[in-house]
Order: C-alpha cells, then sequence, then structure tokens
C-alpha cells in the first residue's frame, strides 16, 4: 500500500499487464471505502486523490487552477427535486495533460462521481445502502488511466491530451459544465472530445455503441471501417445524450461516447467490481485507441449539429413503462429486454430478461424508438397485448399499465 495525503492507496505494480491494471482502478475507485464517491464528500476526495495520484505516476502533467491537479468547484445538492432546501457542496475535476506540442487538443473524459448511499438518483428500493458505482463509472475512469498510459508512450502525436476525470455528473452534468464555462485551456483549440461513461460491461457479442457520430462528418469513414477485436458497433448520430460529451457538443466541439450498454445492477448496489469484464474493457479502449491513431492525421476536425433523434422520436405524452430496462446495444429487430423490476408491469406480465419485445398493442416495434412510440398511445390502468420473442418462440402477454 502507497500513502498519498493520508489515504491509502494500493500499489499500482500491473502496468505488464493492462487487463490487471484496469481491475486494480475498478476495485479501489468501487471500494466501499469511498462510500459510492457522492459528490462533495470525503469519498469523492479520496477518489480524487488517487485520480492524481494514477495521472502524476502516469506522467502527465497538471491542468487544474493554478497548476494543481484540481478545478473546485460550487454545487447545491438537493436529495429530490422537491426538497425545500439545498445543501452547499463543494466538488472537484481532476485535469492531466500530456503536451505534444501541437496545435490542437483532443480532450477524454469520464466522470468519477456516483450516488453514495443513494440517497438520490437510485434505483434501489430498500434501506440507504453503498451505490459502489464500478460500471458507472470506476469503469470509465480505469479506461482514462489506460489511454493515458498508451499515449504517454509517443502514440498518435498530432494532438495534445487533455484527461478530466468529472464530478457532479449524477447531479446533472456540473463537473463538465463547469468545465467547458471555466476551461483551463482554449476551447476553440480543441479538436475533439471522447465520453467514457459505463464501459465495463461489453457483452458476449462484443457490442459497443458510440454515440455523436454525427458531431462531425470526419467521424463516418473510421467509425465505418474500424475493426478491432472483433467489436461490433452501434452508431447514434446525436451529440446530446446524459452524459458528459453533452457539455462539450453544446459549445460547438466534435463528441463521442462510448457505451457498452444498460443493465439491471445501473443505480443500484449491485454495481460492484467482480461484475466488470476486464477483459471487455482492455478491448474497449484498444478500440478507442485504434480510433484516435486513425484520427492523427485528420487535422482540425469540422463540427455538425445533430437532432437530438431520442427526443425528436419521444411520444409528446409518456404515462406508462413496462418497468424493463432497454438493452441499448442489441441490434437485431425489436427491443430486447436486459433487465426487470420487481414488481412492475412487466415483472406481473412474465416478461424476463432477455424477451425481445416486437409489438405492443397494433404498434410493430423494429427497436427502442417503436416501443417508445408503443408505450406513448397507453395510460396507467389500460390493458394491452405484448408480443415478444423468447428464443425461437413467439408469446403474447397480456399486460396492464
Amino acid at each position: 500500500m502507497l500513502l498519498l495525503n493520508s489515504i491509502l492507496l494500493p500499489s499500482v505494480q500491473a502496468q505488464h499487464d493492462p487487463a490487471l491494471q484496469l481491475q486494480v482502478d475498478v476495485v479501489y475507485l468501487a471500494s466501499d471505502l469511498l462510500q459510492g464517491r457522492e459528490t462533495g464528500k470525503k469519498g469523492e476526495r479520496m477518489a480524487a486523490d488517487y485520480i492524481a495520484y494514477r495521472f502524476e505516476e502516469i506522467g502527465l502533467a497538471p491542468k487544474g487552477y493554478g497548476g494543481a491537479w484540481y478545478q473546485d468547484f460550487e454545487v447545491q445538492y438537493k436529495a429530490h427535486p422537491h426538497a425545500k432546501e439545498a445543501e452547499a457542496r463543494t466538488a472537484r475535476n481532476v485535469l492531466g495533460f500530456l503536451d505534444n506540442g501541437a496545435e490542437h487538443t483532443v480532450v477524454i473524459g469520464a466522470h468519477y462521481d456516483h450516488l453514495g448511499h443513494g440517497i438520490m438518483g437510485s434505483r434501489h428500493t430498500g434501506d440507504p445502502a453503498i451505490h459502489n458505482g464500478a460500471d458507472d463509472n470506476a469503469s470509465g475512469v480505469a479506461g482514462l488511466f489506460r489511454l493515458a498510459e498508451v499515449l504517454s508512450e509517443g502514440r498518435a502525436t498530432q494532438n495534445n491530451y487533455l484527461f478530466i476525470a468529472f464530478s457532479g455528473e449524477e447531479m446533472g452534468l456540473f463537473g463538465s459544465k463547469y468545465y467547458v464555462k471555466n476551461p483551463t485551456i482554449n476551447l476553440k483549440k480543441v479538436n475533439y472530445m471522447l465520453n467514457l461513461d459505463m464501459v465495463g460491461r461489453l457483452n458476449g457479442e462484443k457490442t459497443l455503441s458510440v454515440n455523436g457520430a454525427g458531431t462531425s462528418p470526419a467521424w463516418k469513414g473510421p467509425l465505418a471501417d474500424l475493426s478491432v477485436g472483433g467489436i461490433s458497433t452501434v452508431i447514434s448520430e446525436s451529440g446530446i445524450g446524459p452524459s458528459d460529451h453533452t457539455s462539450f457538443y453544446l459549445e460547438d466541439i466534435p463528441v463521442l461516447h462510448f457505451f457498452t450498454g444498460q443493465h439491471e445492477d445501473y443505480h443500484k448496489p449491485e454495481d460492484d467490481s467482480e461484475l466488470v469484464n476486464y477483459k471487455g474493457l482492455l478491448l474497449t479502449t484498444d478500440y478507442v485507441i485504434a480510433l484516435i491513431e486513425e484520427m492523427d492525421d485528420a487535422g482540425k476536425l469540422s463540427f455538425s449539429k445533430t437532432k437530438d433523434e431520442q427526443e425528436s422520436r419521444r411520444p409528446a405524452e409518456y404515462k406508462v413503462t413496462l418497468g424493463v430496462m432497454p438493452d441499448y446495444v442489441f441490434q437485431g429487430k425489436g427491443m430486447r429486454i436486459d433487465g426487470v423490476m420487481q414488481g412492475r408491469t412487466a415483472d406481473n406480465a412474465g416478461l424476463k430478461k432477455g424477451d425481445i419485445i416486437l409489438k405492443i398493442g397494433d404498434t410493430d416495434v423494429k427497436d427502442i424508438y417503436g416501443y417508445m412510440e408503443g408505450l406513448g398511445k397507453f395510460e396507467k390502468g389500460n390493458k394491452t397485448i405484448v408480443v415478444v420473442k423468447r428464443g425461437e418462440e413467439e408469446l403474447k402477454m397480456e399486460v396492464e399499465f
């Protein structure tokens, strides 16, 4: 164990084994010691110190305020949106810089905060418990370290690289919003931004979701042609999404968000380090590295505005849910269920994880947007038939919302 700022940190001796190093990083960040890394709390500060320690070990230079690793900012914490009073807290981003003497800089980010004991934002229905957030988003931070290690070895040197671990993401992208309004480098010199959020559960089909492909025409060819370790990609155009890349997109910066998919442990205490697919996380970082190398000679990327497809296709009235977790990386016809919430509509009707929804009432479901369109036609108390594919069999299930 190493001692840093009176915090015990795991000795990092696994650089020769990248997958093991990823595991070391995730296990520490997602340990009970950090109490869920809640924004502005002691566990968040312990995580920030660990991130600064790893950035320094890798050989990055601090790029926070006054030559420090940190950029502190104020947040107003409310346990729920209707709380009458807010608690003032100080949160911090952690910034490390790789200076290649280039004109432009690539920002690579991942949020490191999580839900603490689940008072705000949890899907857990029991008593408060530590939410360790191994996939969300210790996995992204570990991936950030891997990218920094590889790029610091002298690969893809036509850009500088600014690595930012954001806090306050779970409260509403606070850290990234603060950074773009108070940047420590010239934002006009930022080439593009890459965001790693929930990259620790690569499935057996090796399906990686890449969001933001429409934010620059330069993404189109590389994303279509890149082949790394059997990874297949699900591409979406929009630069808007519920993670930190959105803050940079809104500053007219091309972005990509990498994501290995939702799962039933999302925002629950069960999101622990032993469930992370470390070989898959390694493969995902290999993909991102290959993309960075592919873009190295592309010069300054041009920016394109995108339609927020999810919002534009969302029903105006969305009064019911099935109580399922969609599989966002599923590439077949229909909407595959990645998790069923106990006691909710789908569970009561007998739907199961792995079922593929093909039809809701008279609405054919070709993808998640068709699923949302179908739900938009019902209100609480309505009954309908949901057609699902389970294995090779099609089943008709009656549901009551």
